[in-house]
């Protein structure tokens, strides 16, 4: 058990605050804690009439220091769910456990025990521990790494590799073009659909179960699409697989937050962030020589290997990441072995239901995407592009199949330049994050959000220049080469893009940034989705050049969009009920502000009292 000193002034809000704003006014002791026997680090938290730790705060004593970007463990538990899923959300959501010299955990945890007030223990890593994913070797790490990335890559691959061939199934069952063209769009939608699922159940029962699991149904749900008799089987099977595919796509970043500690994450994120992107662009190159050889049901074959070989990989050389789960497994050998109950973990002092964390999941995505401007704004932007990447692997078939009467082979060639400005972006990661870096320093650690969108302000215009130069180079009397080279352009704009918009989002909404990240993978997948059915339409009326050019003129427009929210962000936060607005005191949300405020007179000192929400 901890021992804390108690100090003479202890500032205690004079009315009910919410929980989030109770534990932002709840101070730890400096004291040290008492060596305990058993193998783990904890901390105990003190209920009822018990004493936590207490510092003195009043308006004369010294500012303390602010706090960092980042959430702190406290909140995170009154977050509907914790799941990150890219480079940003990496960075600035605070992990649930911190392994700290000398057994001491200096954080006051809120610990809900149904019905009673007693004292619990609360398990996290110790310092070194073996079992903590960060702790293990570097080249373990990097295997993991490399694995989860390959599973992503052949996620993006199983998305784009049919558009090699969309004909093949149309004559086979007897159908138009068009539904053959709604095996993409119900697969994207899939991708928007899995996510509000999946995520909240890894962080109930961990990541692996979940990869393993997914996994497996897409393998199994491949193969009927790959026999398929009717176009009707063939749908079927492309929507589950979508939905199940999804499930990699969503965890992959959590899983590198669980493996690398945040100084070592700047090389595996450049590694992994090409992936997702690289996929969608070798897939219609390989497709097309699968297709011209073999047919078009070895498009589905070939994702059927590729899964494969990710499930066996996942299932039989990655272990469990997540701490959550490997502490809850912690805890329950711990109170098997002593017969003690007050070892506990997050999940467990956790009130609510299954239902109702799931429930608010599933609900606080579509709240922030339809109330908050900066959630809606960049979700439409993220569509636009995402639509753009899909109506590519329509277009390019129209502009050299047609236009030029290349074979599905060397059109997929034509993929090459876009693939080379995913590998070149990546390539050029490290340097952006270096620059942040910069920027965390300047601004002595606690950067504004809106600095995430400098990437995006400068390499948003290369993707309505890589459209240009794909119209008014697409001429069939023109050399293949010009609107090949439009890709490059488009491809290296997109990851830095893409990764710009994640960040921002979740430095703006940093408890809530999973739900913001979901409601623009959900949007996002939708017009995907639904871009290409009116892609091949759009091409034949409005011809190559000026359907190009419209693309290009709706990105060149949405370039206005990072600058608005550069200079403009801050004020929309500020009077946001969601998202995070900084200022010299805080990171609360302007609703926790407010009750603060209203709850403290910065005058008044009351007589020294436990500070705790139960």
């Amino acid at each position: 058990m901890s021992s804390s000193t108690s100090h003479p002034h202890t500032l205690t809000p004079s009315c009910s605050l919410p929980a989030s704003a109770a534990r932002r006014l709840s101070f730890h002791s400096d004291a040290p804690t008492l060596a305990h026997p058993h193998p783990v680090r904890h901390q105990t938290v003190m209920l009822g009439e018990h004493r936590v730790g207490e510092r003195r705060l009043s308006m004369h004593h010294p500012k303390p220091e602010p706090l960092p970007r980042s959430v702190s463990p406290d909140d995170v538990l009154s977050a509907p769910i914790r799941t990150v899923a890219s480079s940003a959300a990496l960075q600035a959501l605070a992990e649930f456990t911190k392994e700290t010299p000398g057994g001491e955990i200096l954080r006051t945890i809120p610990s809900h025990v149904s019905g009673q007030l007693r004292t619990v223990e609360l398990v996290t890593f110790k310092t070194d521990d073996p079992e903590n994913p960060k702790n293990w070797s570097k080249a373990f790490k990097w295997w993991c790494t490399m694995v989860v990335a390959f599973t992503c890559f052949a996620v993006a691959f199983a998305s784009s590799v049919i558009t090699a061939d969309l004909q093949g199934p149309a004559d086979e069952f007897g159908v138009s073009y068009e539904v053959s063209l709604l095996s993409i769009t119900v697969f994207v939608i899939g991708f928007g659909v899995g996510p509000l699922v999946f995520a909240p159940l890894s962080e109930m029962y961990g990541r692996r179960p979940v990869y393993v699991f997914t996994l497996a149904l897409a393998v199994i749900f491949t193969i009927p699409g790959a026999v398929a008799k009717n176009i009707q089987t063939l749908l079927v099977t492309r929507a589950i697989d979508g939905i199940a595919f999804s499930a990699p796509m969503t965890l992959v970043g959590g899983t590198l937050a669980d493996l690398w500690k945040n100084e070592e994450r700047g090389v595996p994120m450049a590694a992994f962030s090409a992936a997702p992107f690289l996929g969608p662009a070798i897939g219609p190159l390989v497709g097309g020589f699968l297709s011209d050889h073999r047919g078009w049901r070895w498009l589905y074959w070939i994702q059927l290997i590729l899964a494969a070989v990710a499930w066996l990989l996942l299932t039989f050389t990655v272990p469990e990441t997540y701490a959550a789960s490997l502490l809850y497994q912690r805890a329950k050998k711990l109170r098997k072995e002593t017969g003690d109950d007050r070892f506990v973990t997050e999940q467990m002092i956790d009130p609510r239901p299954t239902g109702e964390r799931l429930r608010l999941f599933l609900l606080r995505p579509f709240q922030l995407l339809f109330l908050e401007p900066i959630v809606f704004f960049l979700s439409i932007y993220m569509s636009v592009l995402y639509g753009l990447l899909y109506m590519f692997f329509v277009a390019y078939p129209v502009v050299y199949q047609e236009g030029k009467g290349y074979s599905a082979s060397i059109t997929g060639l034509m993929f090459i330049p876009l693939a080379i400005g995913v590998v070149a972006s990546a390539v050029c990661s490290p340097i952006i994050n270096k620059h942040y870096l910069h920027l965390v320093k300047k601004h002595f650690g606690r950067p504004p959000p809106e600095v995430r969108l400098i990437p995006m302000m400068i390499f948003c215009w290369l993707i309505p220049v890589g459209l240009f130069i794909f119209a008014w180079t697409s001429y069939p009397r023109l050399h293949w080469i010009g609107p090949a080279i439009g890709g490059f352009p488009v491809g290296f704009g997109f990851i830095f893009l893409y990764n710009a918009c994640n960040n921002y989002l979740v430095d703006s909404y940093q408890r809530q940034a999973a739900s913001a990240l979901a409601a623009k993978t959900f949007i996002r997948s939708i017009w995907g989705a639904c871009a290409v059915l009116f892609t091949i339409q759009m091409y034949h009326r409005l011809g190559y050049q000026w359907a190009s050019s419209l693309l290009g003129f709706i990105g060149l427009a949405c370039c206005a969009i990072p600058y608005v929210f550069y200079f403009k962000g801050a004020a929309i936060r500020k009077y946001s009920s969601f998202a995070t607005y900084d200022d010299d005191d805080d990171t609360a949300t302007l609703a926790e502000r407010e009750q603060i405020q209203e709850a403290i007179s910065p005058t008044q000192e009351k007589p020294k009292k436990p500070i705790m929400e139960v």
